[in-house]
This record gives structure tokens, sequence and C-alpha cells, in this order.
């Protein structure tokens, strides 16, 4: 392994990468397996070789949490984008309910993290909001970083407090309006 000085981060081999993601996957299954609430670090084996402890875990955790939803969203986002009868708040609830249905006990990790490690998890999981109220066109790009990460808390609780929806789809004749005003 390589060796830290001062200043510089240590380079991930390889094999460290496969090593953590064995150790994620082992945390979720045994999760799976045994939901009891808390984070199974002691228990997986393989966790407690590879991760300094539970905070680096949960990171690793919401890491691999943001990959999923991140990918989902652009999916999201580009239909959106050539269909401008799909309204982007739908698309973007749309994609994180179907991220957290998906993976449901990364979710829940993720969640409970939150809650026992606030200060470790806090940046990403800000971060997080602001992505998606971004995303969802609820903040623009100029307003403050505390305002956007604001709006996407707001986001999540609504996303998560609400029932599913089906799609909405403007009118066709709504659809023929904005075209020709947008053309104008």
């Amino acid at each position: 392994m390589a060796e830290v000085t001062e200043g510089s981060q240590e380079a991930m081999s390889w094999n460290d990468y496969y090593r953590r993601r064995d150790a994620m996957e082992a945390i979720v299954e045994y999760a799976e397996n045994n939901p009891s609430g808390e984070l199974p670090f002691a228990e997986v084996p393989e966790a407690v070789e590879v991760f300094t402890g539970p905070e680096e875990l949960l990171l690793a955790l919401h890491y691999k949490w943001t990959l999923k939803l991140t990918g989902r969203l652009g999916l999201a986002q580009a239909e959106a984008e050539r269909d401008p009868s799909i309204d982007p708040v739908d698309a973007v609830s749309r994609a994180w309910r179907t991220t957290a249905t998906e993976f449901p006990v990364l979710r829940r990790l993720v969640d409970q993290g939150i809650e026992t490690y606030p200060s470790a998890l806090r940046p990403g999981v800000e971060s997080e909001h602001r992505m998606l109220a971004l995303a969802a066109g609820l903040a623009e790009p100029h307003e403050t970083r505390d305002e956007i990460t604001r709006v996407g808390a707001a986001f999540v609780a609504l996303v998560r407090s609400a029932p599913d929806r089906p799609e909405r789809r403007r009118h066709p004749v709504e659809q023929l309006f904005r075209r020709l005003v947008a053309s104008a």
C-alpha cells in the first residue's frame, strides 16, 4: 500500500477498490438479512479490514447511493429535455423514488447514518439536496448555496412524504402553445 505523506492522499489500488466494494456489498447484504437498525460495521469482518470506522463506511455508502441516483437523474433530465411535456419536478421525483425503491437497504443505511453521524454525512447530503433542487428546476445556480440546500431538503422531504403520482403529461394544446410562445 502507498505511504501517506503530509499533504498527499493515499492512492487506492484496484485491489483496494474491489475489497471496499465487496465489503460494502457484504454490509448491505447483512443489513438486508438483519434489519435491526444499526449499521453492521463490526459484524462484517471485511468492513473492519478495509474501512477505518463506521463514518468512513457511511461516506462510501453515501457515495454509492449518489452514483446510483446521479445516473437515474441524468436519464430523467435527458428525457425531460427531449419531451417538453415532462415536468422536470416530476422527473426528478420519480428518479429519486425509483432509486430508493431499487436500493432500499442502501437508502436505509444512509438515512440511519445521517441520524447517527450527522457531521460526517452532512456535506454529502447537502450536496445531494442541491443537486436535486437544481435538476428539478426549483433553484437557480446564482442563488446562495444555503438557499439551494434548503430548497433541496424541502424537496426531498416532499418526495418522501408524497404518494407516487402518475407521470403528468401536458395537454397537446398546452404543448403547442408553449412551442409557439417559445418561437415568437
